[in-house]
């Protein structure tokens, strides 16, 4: 249904002066008619002039064509109630201090979801009830697609109700949708359930156990705790594992606060265990369901490969070869540069006669440990730093720096291997510094949460162990840790310009590990324990340094991803280590992965050499899980025809939480963009009267503005025009 007037825009002003323009055409034209003896010519041309000049004063008015359209059909009204997970919350109190027990969020709002509640709105507006969701359902809450989505759906939308605890997870910022709403005139009537503080409770939030452990070594497994009790309390977290050993560690948790601890479990045997940690139910405490979480491990018996590349055969060397060769999980290899023998290696089948020559030969290596070497003739070549800097920083092998006193690591400054060392080498001491008297390391907070370091199991017990070691009585040259490494001990008293020097440096380059060991005393440590201590760190060493790479591995392709420990919603980097069956990195390749989510869902990932360059044989993708749980992976390599199957452990939870603080300012900052208002559940009866005042919404219109309109234009030009012309033929100009 539809109206049209002609309308005038007018003020005192404009019709004076529009009449004052008329009555003064009227007696020019009269006045000059009259001098011509009344003769029709010239009667007509002024009268011309009597209608342009009407015709201005017209236009002086602004008159507009407007046309005013009214909907035929009812306005609607669009409810929207929240459906995720968290409005199973119980924590509305009622106003009324009667002392009932707290309802749940859905509770309290779920009049609004009953077709009934709305029946006194029917005869005037049409109302719909729809569900706040996401895909999957319950997973997330998105509250600006909804709102935005209203807008567009219902052509005749006159207010939307929006039932919800604020929590919105997913999708836009929901300001953004309002201010759509706002500018459509619509208004959003906010219902706001759910605490703003969070309920009592403890919280297991994260369980950050490894994708892989080995059989007999002992596992760290991390977890965090986040307590919102208002007292300080004293728990014990209980970790028990699916081939039944029960482990208990107590922890002191402060009021409103987060706690991260961890506890060490050693793998009886080979197998695919899954870990289970729990913490006791605390009085006070209302939400006991989230107080227990599971993830999956995988126990092996590994086989690492490992290659010691020295000059002089030295006590540091001759003790870690020893500690190395006696481990069953380690081969070791060992190559002697020495001056003045004509021939490498020694007399036992451990050395072996060169460096290896090419990728093929170097890429079975997890670890290469790097003494008093550098580059040079009879020693290592720009050739050989090349591979070793690629096999770190592809192949996620691990490197270990052990400078010597005759100073030969000072000259891989300027070779591939100098961005790989942690430490900036000084260059004014290439053979390091002696000491009389013995030094020891001293750990730095980063030390003492250190794997590497972990030479008892207790805190307290390790840092004393640390504090008894002997010391060495040499140092490397070493200036200063670089940026992005992590120092894990440093000399008892030396130091210069950049503080205490740091003898134990750690970082990641590329997929691998570094390690720099500025000290050449570590076989000292034996000292009374014997091989305790000694053989505890290099091992730890070795392992820490090849995990990721050995995290899923098959006989010519192996799998590794980062993090470690996956959360939900967070990108997962896929890195495939593909060899032919010559044992060379595969150049060229399509290599693909077919992951199968906890639901069955499957997704394809191709996988793509990094920068486009596959001389490693390293094949690089993402994905994005969107469910927790296991994900199952199955790589597959075209050209070689090799597959591996590995699994992905992701945290999280698929419905949102219970417990978490409602926030109800997000709904009243839509309520305010949009001119609506919030209306507490307890007051939803007083909803319906307040859209029921809602007037009438305003016609859609339609302006034609004449008085500047191109036709108008025209036809004024043309008239002017017609005027000049019937002048100039009566001869008046």
């Amino acid at each position: 249904m539809s109206e049209q007037a002609l309308r005038f825009f007018t003020t005192p002003w404009t019709i004076a002066l529009s009449a004052a323009l008329v009555l003064a055409t009227i007696a020019v034209g009269l006045l000059t008619w009259r001098r011509s003896g009344f003769a029709t010519g010239p009667g007509l041309v002024e009268l011309l002039r009597v209608l342009i000049a009407s015709l201005v004063a017209v236009l002086l008015n602004q008159p507009e064509w407007v046309e005013e359209y009214r909907p035929e059909e009812k306005p609607t009204v669009c409810v929207l109630h929240d459906a995720s997970r968290s409005m199973d919350t119980q924590d509305v109190v009622a106003t009324d201090g009667g002392g009932a027990a707290p309802r749940t969020r859905r509770a309290a709002v779920a009049p609004l979801t009953d077709p009934a509640f709305w029946n006194p709105l029917r005869e005037r507006f049409e109302v719909v009830i729809e569900p706040v969701a996401a895909a999957p359902p319950g997973t997330a809450t998105d509250l600006a697609a909804p709102l935005a989505q209203a807008a567009e759906r219902f052509t005749a939308l006159r207010a939307v109700v929006l039932a919800s605890d604020g929590d919105w997870n997913k999708g836009r910022p929901p300001l953004d949708a309002a201010q759509a709403l706002r500018l459509a005139q619509v208004p959003v009537y906010a219902v706001p359930a759910g605490s703003p503080t969070k309920l009592p409770d403890l919280d297991l939030a994260s369980l950050d156990c490894p994708t892989m452990g080995v059989a007999g070594k002992p596992v760290r497994v991390p977890f965090t705790v986040v307590s919102s009790l208002p007292t300080e309390r004293v728990v014990v977290a209980t970790l028990v594992t699916s081939s039944g050993e029960r482990l208990v560690k107590e922890i002191r948790l402060p009021p409103m606060a987060t706690v991260t601890d961890w506890i060490y479990w050693t793998p009886p045997s080979v197998g695919d265990y899954t870990v289970t940690l729990s913490l006791p139910v605390e009085p006070g405490e209302i939400l006991p369901d989230n107080n227990e979480r599971t993830a999956p491990i995988a126990i092996r018996q590994e086989n690492l490969k490992v290659l010691v590349v020295e000059s002089v055969p030295r006590w540091e060397y001759r003790y870690l070869r020893n500690a190395l060769s006696r481990d069953p999980g380690v081969e070791v290899s060992c190559l002697l540069f020495q001056p003045g023998l004509s021939k490498r290696g020694g007399g036992t089948q451990d050395y072996i006669q060169r460096f290896p020559a090419g990728l093929d030969e170097l890429a079975p290596y997890d670890v290469v440990f790097l003494g008093d070497v550098g580059v040079g003739e009879g020693q290592l070549t720009e050739e050989n730093c090349r591979l070793l800097k690629g096999l770190v920083e592809y192949q996620a092998s691990g490197l270990v720096f052990m400078p010597g006193w005759r100073g030969e690591q000072a000259s891989l400054v300027g070779t591939p291997l100098e961005e790989l060392c942690p430490v900036v080498i000084d260059q004014a001491r290439p053979d390091g510094t002696a000491s009389e008297a013995p030094r020891r390391l001293v750990l730095t907070e980063a030390g003492r949460r250190s794997l590497l370091t972990k030479l008892a199991d207790g805190g307290t017990e390790n840092l004393a162990v640390w504090e008894s070691l002997p010391g060495g009585q040499w140092y490397g040259p070493v200036l200063r840790a670089k940026a992005g490494s992590e120092v894990l001990a440093v000399h008892e008293d030396a130091a210069n310009e950049y503080g205490r020097i740091p003898l134990l440096v750690t970082r990641t380059f590329g997929a691998g590990k570094v390690l720099y060991m500025a000290t050449d005393g570590a076989w000292r440590w034996r000292k009374g324990v014997e091989d305790k201590y000694h053989y505890r760190f290099w091992g730890q060493v070795v392992r820490w340094m090849a995990y990721r790479r050995n995290m899923a591995r098959g006989e010519r392709i192996s799998l590794s991803f980062s993090p470690e420990q996956p959360q939900l919603g967070q990108t997962i980097a896929l890195d495939a280590r593909v060899a032919e069956v010559s044992g060379e990195p595969l150049v060229r390749g399509e290599v693909t992965a077919r992951i199968t989510a906890p639901s069955a869902a499957v997704e394809t990932v191709q996988f793509a050499p990094p920068g486009g360059d596959g001389e490693w044989g390293v094949f690089a993708a993402t994905f994005m899980p969107q469910e927790p749980g296991t994900h199952e992976i199955r790589l597959t390599c075209r050209e070689t025809g090799d597959t591996l199957d590995a699994s992905v452990f992701v945290q999280g939870s698929a419905a949102e939480s219970i417990g978490k603080a409602a926030r109800p300012e997000v709904l009243a900052e839509i309520a305010q963009v949009t001119r609506g208002d919030v209306v507490r559940p307890d007051e939803i009866t007083e909803l319906v009267a307040a859209l029921a005042a809602l007037p009438e919404p305003p016609p859609a219109v339609r302006r034609l503005q004449l008085w500047s309109h191109p036709l108008v234009a025209i036809a004024l030009v043309a008239l002017l025009g017609m005027f000049w012309i019937g002048r100039k033929r009566q001869g008046l100009v």
